[in-house]
């Protein structure tokens, strides 16, 4: 059902014309745009702490794939290793982000871990972003706060209390938004539960996550990298719901897991930030 309304929605991207321009405000809700943000070419070894870097450098054996026409910093990126998982997320190996991403794969059955963090300012609104149109599944589409994976590394493999994946978020909210690690801690991140879906990006890449949902609410400095994010902005419920009207008229898009979410659980949560112990469930994957 997801792989049927997103093929739709990916149709539209030829002509562009259905996509929510940059710089047009989001159902009152003030985005950044492009223009607006200054961020220098810093290279991704300047957001990860050696560990990290020493895995990046090190020889990962990949499908053959013709990547020429692809942004060359994400491409850099598809040499990550992820947690390779079975469908209760124990952890069976480690296999590279591009390994993980293509849909050959993905059919085989190859599933990895990953994370959304849903960051709420202390307005109650959810900061938001549009995914960059160098990233390699779903750019341009309109997401939560930020969507990543823990990669296969001492400090984020640490399961008890979800640490890792929450260290990992850390990382990757300063990667992609440039919030300061210190002001998102992971001890003050919220893990609710467990997402298992699937989803085609287009015919060669997609995605097949067990994905931890992380909530925060805090008042944050935001400057995003572009090559991450094409903007960003804050809204309210009533933003967020007239959102997702656009997007089943397709006027705009949005990510299936943000969606899948969004329809699902969102914003009972959402209507219960000062109280979200009594939607934790840490035993349960929902498989949606």
């Amino acid at each position: 059902m997801v792989r049927g309304w997103w093929v739709a929605l990916q149709m539209l991207s030829d002509g562009g014309t259905a996509l929510l321009k940059p710089g047009r405000l989001v159902s009152g809700g003030l985005c950044a745009t492009r223009k607006n943000l200054f961020h220098s070419s810093t290279v991704l070894s300047g957001y990860l702490s050696s560990e990290v870097r020493e895995l990046q450098g090190s020889a990962v054996k990949m499908s053959e794939i013709n990547m020429d026409n692809l942004d060359e910093k994400q491409v850099q990126l598809l040499a990550e290793m992820c947690i390779l998982i079975d469908e209760n997320d124990k952890k069976t190996g480690a296999d590279s982000k591009k390994n993980c991403h293509l849909n050959s794969n993905i059919d085989k059955g190859l599933l990895h871990r990953a994370f959304s963090v849903f960051l709420f300012n202390s307005e109650d609104k959810l900061l938001l972003q549009q995914r960059s149109d160098a990233k390699i599944t779903f750019p341009g589409c309109y997401t939560n706060t930020c969507c990543s994976h823990p990669l296969h590394i001492t400090s984020e493999l640490e399961e008890l209390d979800a640490m890792g994946v929450r260290r990992a978020a850390s990382r990757r909210l300063e990667a992609e938004l440039g919030i300061p690690m210190k002001q998102v801690p992971p001890e003050e991140m919220t893990y609710l539960t467990r997402i298992h879906y699937k989803a085609q990006s287009d015919g060669v890449w997609g995605e097949h996550e067990i994905d931890y949902i992380l909530f925060m609410q805090k008042d944050i400095e935001v400057n995003p990298d572009p090559n991450e994010i094409q903007t960003h902005c804050y809204v309210s419920k009533q933003e967020l719901k007239e959102m997702l009207k656009k997007a089943k008229n397709k006027e705009l898009l949005i990510t299936p897991w943000f969606s899948l979410i969004a329809e699902t659980f969102l914003f009972k949560w959402w209507d219960n930030l000062q109280n979200l112990k009594q939607f934790m469930d840490h035993d349960k994957i929902h498989r949606m």
